[in-house]
């Protein structure tokens, strides 16, 4: 995003092609505004020269975690940074015996912080913070969109939770869809060479 001041009231924060349109309208007469216009355009040239490395980078590093058989990013919140990430992280999956245990390494799991009558949770600051960023990621984005996350945020809502404790909620249940994406990884690849693709799925199930 290009950061400039523009006239008229238009927004601050603009994308590189945004900027460039605006600045396009820009027509100084003094010599400092001139001077300031051929600086904003140099600014501009930048980041589309980055803009474009960016979206290069994400191509290949597409590219490069489909060609490993994952279906992570068939998920619904997880692109190739997400699907890399967890890849990388997580290793061998089947070093996990289960979903809790999964959950635990990552953090997802909460922490029984009950008193009385009154049962809470609280947020574990253990586990493997980076994987819970991108679960975190995936919890958001589906909140965004019409999605089966977002219904089982709003259904633990309508149950009395905080907005925290949803996500919390949301998070941990993520992580289970996550964990079964990567064990049927490994299921089919075990089953025939490769892992197959699937249907983008939406359904923290």
């Amino acid at each position: 995003m290009a950061f400039l001041p523009s006239p008229d009231g238009a927004k601050k924060s603009l994308s590189a092609a945004q900027a460039k349109a605006l600045l396009a309208t820009v027509r100084p007469r003094d010599t400092a505004g001139k001077a300031r216009r051929r600086v904003a355009a140099e600014l501009i040239a930048d980041l589309e020269r980055v803009y474009q490395r960016s979206k290069q980078a994400d191509k290949e590093l597409k590219e490069l975690v489909a060609s490993t058989g994952t279906t992570l990013m068939d998920l619904h919140g997880i692109g190739p940074s997400g699907a890399a990430r967890l890849l990388v992280e997580v290793g061998d999956v089947t070093r996990f015996p289960d979903r809790g245990h999964f959950a635990s390494w990552n953090g997802t799991a909460p922490i029984d912080a009950s008193s009385g009558d009154q049962v809470r949770h609280r947020l574990s600051r253990a586990g493997n913070r980076q994987i819970n960023r991108v679960l975190h990621i995936m919890a958001t984005v589906q909140l965004r969109n019409p999605t089966e996350g977002r219904a089982y945020f709003d259904r633990k809502k309508a149950s009395g939770k905080t907005s925290m404790e949803a996500m919390r909620a949301l998070k941990r249940r993520l992580s289970d869809v996550v964990y079964r994406q990567l064990i049927n990884d490994v299921t089919a690849t075990a089953a025939t060479g490769s892992g197959g693709h699937r249907e983008r799925q939406q359904t923290p199930a």
